[in-house]
């Protein structure tokens, strides 16, 4: 199932060589022969980058967007994970590509490059990815993870994986804050802009305090995070529009394979819960005076039959998100709500409400499409106010409001699960309420299962132990 093809230094074949210190030392050498020393440290990057939106946006994103109702399978593979028959083969691509693919070129970097700039990357990227996968899976190997002297690494507790990316993206920060902003062809996120990093640690920084529960740490990064939406961290597809295959949006990839039918979120009149909501003729529907979703509906919509009847987000040069401005607006509109402040809650939701009327998550096929997103009031989440009809608190109706976007806004990424799982015991009450159409399961997923190749060839591997198994930051 994976989409791209990373390749671990660069598409060059790496010949690592032992000899005998002696008299005739270097004697049988091939002077063709490429060196893991011969290779500039910033040949790295792209690799380890690549990898990275195999961990973000591939075959586990699609998974946690069925487990969060953004999604349904309606066939074959993705029909069986729908309904919670998950193997743990399913994991073996993800895992793959952050432990070769992000940890062994991004720590190759860190150890043996005297650029800051080049270093500040790296570890941004290792944070990125092993952050999305301790939340994804719990517990994971890190601290032993790629020490070549230990071939089954230990798995840390999920809290401290945590702490310890956390920890990464502040030296990361530093790291950056004193380098300078030069081009970098091989960074394809940012080409080399030191700012955007920055401002990107701080969001990834505010997004796992907040999964922590960490609110005003949260609150603390993501003042410093991305402020506009020309920061975002998007992977830009840069394929070539004459070959089906290659570089392309991942999920239009699979649509236009092997998997043409098994997923997507509207077919025959069936639509999952988020269209739901976007959908002016449901019973759910987030539609009234001042909000209408018509375009962002069919810019969402994907068919899963594939072909190019799917020109909204899943178009196949559309750009996937990763970190974004609209999810850093909406860590802080969420920290302020939480603590009373509805003013600032509201100047942070109005933001990305702004952006939004101004054409913000649609793309040239549905900018002309119907859509409103007028400012928000305080009296809107009175008891009677628009954003309150059924008589809440005042501060719940605006909690309730900041998570429904975050879940519209968010799809594509792992935030909707990400905030099902965390908000699921202690505030159900402003959750997403979402449906899983045709799996009648009471359960809901709390994580992914382990890698199967993982779980076979590491001593110190647990049983995995089940999608239901909450993990101990979502206890």
């Amino acid at each position: 199932m994976k989409n791209i093809i990373y390749l671990m230094l660069s598409t060059l074949i790496l010949v690592f060589v032992s000899s005998c210190q002696d008299v005739v030392d270097g004697i049988n050498e091939n002077p063709n022969d490429i060196l893991i020393d011969d290779v500039e440290n910033k040949l790295f990057l792209t690799g380890g980058m690549l990898a990275n939106v195999q961990v973000q946006c591939g075959h586990l994103n699609r998974i946690s967007g069925m487990y969060s109702g953004q999604l349904i399978g309606f066939s074959s593979l993705y029909s069986n994970i729908y309904g919670y028959n998950i193997s743990t083969v399913e994991s073996n691509d993800e895992w793959d590509a952050l432990y070769v693919g992000v940890l062994t070129n991004m720590r190759h970097i860190a150890k043996n490059s005297t650029n800051p700039q080049l270093v500040g990357i790296a570890k941004v990227v290792e944070a990125h990815a092993v952050g999305t996968s301790a939340s994804l899976y719990g517990d994971i190997p890190y601290s032993e993870a790629t020490n070549p002297e230990i071939s089954d690494p230990i798995f840390d507790d999920q809290v401290g994986v945590f702490d310890d990316v956390i920890a990464l993206l502040d030296e990361a920060i530093n790291t950056l804050s004193g380098a300078g902003s030069a081009g970098l062809k091989q960074d394809i996120y940012f080409n080399g802009d030191t700012s955007k990093w920055i401002a990107t640690a701080y969001t990834l920084k505010a997004r796992f305090l907040l999964q922590k529960k960490d609110y005003n740490g949260a609150l603390s990064a993501a003042q410093k995070g991305i402020s506009s939406s020309t920061g975002d961290m998007r992977y830009y597809p840069r394929g070539d529009v004459n070959f089906a295959e290659g570089d392309k949006n991942l999920f239009w990839t699979i649509l236009e394979g092997s998997r043409a039918g098994d997923i997507g979120n509207s077919v025959d009149g069936t639509q999952s819960y988020l269209l739901d909501l976007l959908d002016a003729n449901t019973a759910s529907s987030r539609n009234h005076a001042k909000t209408n979703e018509a375009a962002r509906l069919a810019y969402y919509r994907i068919n899963s039959s594939g072909g190019s009847v799917n020109k909204g987000i899943i178009e196949q040069f559309e750009p996937q998100n990763m970190v974004t401005y609209f999810e850093n607006q909406l860590i802080i509109a969420e920290v302020h709500a939480r603590a009373g402040n509805t003013t600032q809650a509201l100047t942070a939701l109005n933001q990305v409400r702004t952006w939004l009327n101004n054409g913000g998550q649609l793309n040239a096929n549905f900018s002309g499409d119907t859509y409103l997103y007028a400012p928000f009031i305080a009296a809107d989440f009175e008891n009677g106010g628009i954003e309150n009809q059924d008589n809440i608190s005042a501060q719940k109706a605006l909690l309730r409001e900041i998570i429904e976007e975050r879940y519209v806004s968010g799809f594509g990424m792992h935030m909707p699960f990400n905030d099902a799982r965390r908000l699921r015991k202690a505030d159900s009450d402003i959750s997403v309420p979402f449906v899983m159409k045709n799996n009648s399961s009471t359960q809901r997923a709390e994580r992914l299962p382990y890698a199967y190749d993982e779980l076979n060839s590491n001593e110190n591997a647990p049983e995995d132990p089940g999608i239901f198994q909450k993990t101990p930051v979502n206890q």
